[in-house]
C-alpha cells in the first residue's frame, strides 16, 4: 500500500483529498435534484456565470468567493427577468446568460497583467493548492447541503417529479425551487476553487448520473452518487500524482468515464436479459 501512503504522506496532497471528499459530498446531493429536476443546462449555466465575479476579484483584490457568489445571483435574477417579461423560454435565457457571463468574465480578466495564469486557475481549478480556510468553506457548504437535502426532502421530491402536485399539497414549487438553485450556487461557488469553473460540472452531474443508471430511489441514488463521487477524486488523485497530468481535470475526466463505463455495463446485462 506504499503507493496510496506516499501521495498522502504530503500536505498539499492531504489537503486537497480532504476538500475534493468534502465538494463531492456537495455536488453529489445537489446534482442528484440537478438530475432529477432536468437542470443540467442551468447547472453549466452557473458554473460559467461566476467567473465576472471571479475575474474582478482577481483583477480588485477583493475575496473571490464573495464575487463568484454575487455573480451567480445576479445570473439567477437575470434568467428569472428575462423569461418572465419576455416571451423567450427558459432555456433560452440561461443559454444568453451563459454565453454573456462568460464573455465578460474572460473579458475582465484579460485586463490583468497575469491573463494566462489567471485565466488556467479560473477555469480549471487548482486542487493541490488548497488552503486551511478553504477547506472550512468548502465545509461549511457541505453541511448546509446535507442539512437542506434532509429539512427539504420531501418539497424536493415533489418538485423534481411533479411541480403543479406540490402545488397542490401546499409545498410552495416556487420557494423550493429557490431553495434548490441557491444550493446549486453554493456547490458551485464553494468547488470553483478545486476543479475550477468549467470542470465544476463534471463532479455536480457525472456521480448522480452514474447512479441514475442504477437505482431511481432517491436516497439510494444520493448514496450511489457519494461512493462514485469519491472513487472519482480518490483515483483523479492518485493518477494525477503518478502520471502528472492536472489534478482537477483528471478528476472530473474519471467521473465521466466511470458513467460511460456503467452505462456500457448495464447496457450489456440489459441485452442479454432481454436474449
Amino acid at each position: 500500500m506504499d503507493w496510496l501512503a506516499e501521495p498522502l504522506a504530503m500536505g498539499y496532497m492531504q489537503r486537497a483529498l480532504i476538500g475534493a471528499l468534502l465538494v463531492v459530498l456537495t455536488t453529489s446531493l445537489v446534482g442528484t435534484w440537478v438530475v432529477l429536476r432536468g437542470l443540467s443546462f442551468m447547472g453549466d449555466a452557473l458554473a460559467h456565470g461566476v467567473l465576472p465575479g471571479i475575474a474582478l476579484g482577481v483583477l480588485l483584490g477583493f475575496n473571490v468567493t464573495f464575487g463568484a457568489l454575487v455573480s451567480a445571483l445576479i445570473m439567477v435574477v437575470g434568467i428569472n427577468l428575462v423569461h418572465r417579461y419576455s416571451r423567450l423560454g427558459e432555456d433560452t435565457a440561461i443559454g444568453l446568460l451563459f454565453v454573456g457571463m462568460l464573455a465578460l468574465g474572460v473579458v475582465i480578466i484579460s485586463r490583468t497583467t497575469s491573463y494566462s495564469g489567471s485565466l488556467t486557475g479560473i477555469l480549471f481549478g487548482d486542487a493541490l493548492g488548497m488552503s486551511t480556510g478553504d477547506l472550512w468553506l468548502i465545509g461549511a457548504v457541505a453541511a448546509v447541503t446535507v442539512t437542506a437535502s434532509v429539512v427539504l426532502y420531501r418539497p424536493f421530491l415533489v418538485l423534481s417529479y411533479n411541480e403543479q402536485k406540490a402545488e397542490m399539497l401546499g409545498l410552495n414549487p416556487r420557494i423550493a425551487n429557490f431553495a434548490m438553485l441557491t444550493l446549486v450556487t453554493m456547490a458551485v461557488v464553494a468547488s470553483f476553487q478545486t476543479v475550477g469553473t468549467l470542470l465544476v460540472f463534471g463532479l455536480l452531474i457525472a456521480p448522480p448520473a452514474t447512479a441514475a443508471l442504477l437505482s431511481q430511489r432517491v436516497p439510494t441514488l444520493m448514496g450511489f452518487a457519494i461512493i462514485f463521487g469519491v472513487v472519482a477524486v480518490t483515483g483523479g488523485l492518485m493518477i494525477s500524482y503518478y502520471a502528472d497530468t492536472a489534478a482537477s481535470a483528471t478528476m472530473s475526466g474519471l467521473a465521466v468515464a466511470m458513467f460511460f463505463t456503467v452505462m456500457a455495463i448495464t447496457a450489456v446485462f440489459r441485452t442479454r436479459r432481454v436474449g
